[in-house]
């Protein structure tokens, strides 16, 4: 019966399939993250013996760390059903009303982005969100009346990867906020193990280990490497994937031994070379590579700062003597293939 209440609202992204095979059905499965877990595993028994619907949970951190994944497994743990809808795809008031009306009791509503979400939607979840009450405006003018509904208690489990644009008032009504951190390279060698066992993949423990140091720290990035990999060992070789195979494909795949991918080294060249070491304007960096200042900024940044690459000033984006170094090492061993 829950089955059939687990939907999506929106298109879900070119991986989506491939991940959702790999994502852990529970927190035992879940790996990493332990004090997330613990806390986490706490509300979830304290909920279940209550009878009572879980708090409302916000997820905070770098895409593909698991905040999907966790919000499912809140499902899973609470034996609810689900809707999963991504912020800007709520657009007008009726698109939230609807989706709040259909929610049975104890289910799980799964916001991804919810710092996007309209200012217009975002006020209907308060009452929703504290009284579980939706308020609807009827008629214009003078005669507008306010009709009010009742709704089941429910949990909304927001994702996002920018705390800082929630509202307060949004912000504040969250009972329980979990910010996911990088993994190590430990964890992310045990996913990669458990995601080839899933995928039929035979897999050396160095070549894992080799996959975990390359994947910035996040999952996803190990799932995708993983599966790169895969598609090496299977046309080139006999389908085990050694550490040899490993670092064949990693080759390929321009991922150098940081973890950094050719457009990451190419803004590092950018500031260097173009900037003489910055500092430069974010928009004037995004031009100068051809892409969105977003993207940079969300996509790109976070890694290279937690390397100490790069760093932000008031006035711009600065290399540091790491970025330098780096530069110049790629710069030699790039110069000795020719």
């Amino acid at each position: 019966m829950n089955e059939e209440r687990v939907t999506t609202a929106v298109l879900v992204p070119e991986d989506e399939d491939f991940d959702g095979s790999l994502r852990p059905r529970s927190l035992d499965e879940f790996v990493g993250q332990e004090r997330i877990k613990e806390q986490l595993g706490i509300a979830l028994e304290a909920a279940k013996g209550r009878g009572e619907a879980l708090d409302h949970v916000l997820l905070v951190g770098p895409p593909g760390l698991g905040k999907t994944s966790l919000a499912y497994i809140v499902r899973e743990e609470l034996g609810v059903g689900i809707r999963s809808v991504a912020g800007p795809a709520l657009e007008r008031k009726g698109d939230m009303a609807a989706i709040l009306t259909s929610l049975e009791e104890r289910d799980v509503l799964f916001v991804d982005e919810i710092h996007r979400l309209n200012r217009a939607v975002e006020e209907i979840l308060y009452p929703a969100l504290e009284d579980y009450r939706l308020d609807i405006i009827v008629g214009q003018g003078p005669a507008a009346r306010t009709l009010t509904l009742d709704l089941p208690p429910f949990t909304l489990v927001g994702a996002t990867t920018r705390t800082g644009l929630l509202t307060t008032p949004l912000r504040d009504r969250f009972g329980m906020t979990y910010r996911l951190d990088y993994y190590g390279a430990e964890d992310l060698a045990r996913i990669v193990r458990r995601s080839a066992r899933i995928l039929g993949v035979e897999i050396e423990d160095e070549a894992a280990e080799e996959i975990s140091r390359r994947a910035r720290g996040t999952p996803r990035v190990a799932n995708r490497i993983l599966r790169r990999v895969r598609d090496v060992a299977q046309v080139r070789h006999d389908g085990a994937v050694t550490l040899a195979i490993a670092q064949e494909a990693l080759g390929l795949l321009e991922v150098d031994g940081e973890g950094l991918e050719r457009i990451d080294r190419e803004l590092l060249r950018s500031i260097v070379h173009k900037f003489d070491g910055g500092p430069v304007g974010l928009s004037t960096l995004a031009v100068s590579l051809g892409e969105e200042p977003d993207t940079i900024e969300d996509v790109y940044e976070p890694y290279l700062l937690q390397l100490g690459l790069i760093q932000r000033t008031p006035r711009g984006r600065v290399i540091t003597k790491l970025g330098r170094a780096h530069v110049g090492a790629v710069a030699t061993a790039e110069s000795s293939l020719f």
